[in-house]
């Protein structure tokens, strides 16, 4: 079995070396993740300039760009020969609700099913005291070892991105795996205006963690009750239910 691993906090990260030490009992793994932090980059592809790509050791490639831009070089190029599965992580810090449109874990994933492979996003929570050096990174390497022995022992999920996230707990603490749908996820609004030393302004985005939607069933849901979540989510974004509902529209006369 082969199997291609990246992330989005890049190629260094703790997460990283867990998943691949605890997957390398599976078979090989080739890993291919950015040389930097590459986080909330979503499904970016570095079209308009090169990407570089350095071998660190046997098998450990760091790459110059986006983690969709590390699974397609990966699949095609890299590894030599297909992977059996793609698992990207393990990400400093959950995925879930709104995030999975913005996170660089989910899309390295969700590349993988685009180019024809099983993919797995794996999360952290990170939100609790302490640092990389006391996580549990082993508690959701483990859980995504798990989860693709069972995605390789069953072809029925088509093309279906499987987003897993865990709570930061030992393993012997660790509590029953949900499947389920994706929630809502609020953060707060937040526009930062600074200046440079210039006098020009520049700015940050984004605001923190407020709430998750209180939906039984949810990513959020389970989470905000210590559980570890596992959510199916569709490449094909169409909304099915709407098509004939949206072709019965007419323009104003």
């Amino acid at each position: 079995m082969l199997l291609l691993l990246t992330n989005d906090d890049g190629v260094d990260a703790p997460g990283l070396a867990a998943l691949a030490e605890h997957l390398a009992v599976l078979g090989e793994v080739v890993v291919a993740a950015p040389a930097t932090e590459q986080s909330a980059k979503s499904h970016a592809l570095t079209m308009h300039e090169p990407l570089r790509v350095h071998r660190r050791s046997p098998g450990w490639f760091s790459v110059s760009g986006t983690p969709a831009d590390c699974v397609y070089i990966g699949v095609h190029h890299l590894c030599g020969r297909r992977p059996d599965v793609v698992v990207s992580g393990i990400n400093r810090g959950t995925n879930l609700g709104e995030d999975v449109h913005y996170s660089g874990t989910v899309a390295g994933a969700r590349e993988a099913v685009i180019q024809g492979v099983p993919g797995l996003a794996v999360s952290l929570d990170t939100s609790g005291p302490g640092d990389d050096r006391s996580r549990h990174w082993e508690t959701a390497a483990m859980l995504a070892r798990q989860v693709v022995e069972m995605t390789l022992d069953h072809d029925d999920a088509g093309r279906t991105v499987l987003n897993l996230n865990v709570p930061d707990v030992a393993p012997n603490k660790l509590t029953r795996l949900h499947v389920t749908r994706v929630g809502s996820r609020t953060y707060r609004p937040a526009v930062t205006v600074r200046q440079d030393p210039r006098g020009r302004d520049y700015y940050w985005i984004g605001g923190e963690h407020e709430s998750f939607c209180d939906e039984p069933e949810t990513d959020g849901y389970w989470h905000t009750r210590g559980h570890p979540t596992l959510s199916p989510l569709r490449i094909d974004p169409s909304a099915t239910e709407l098509v004939d509902v949206v072709g019965r529209w007419r323009p104003r006369t």
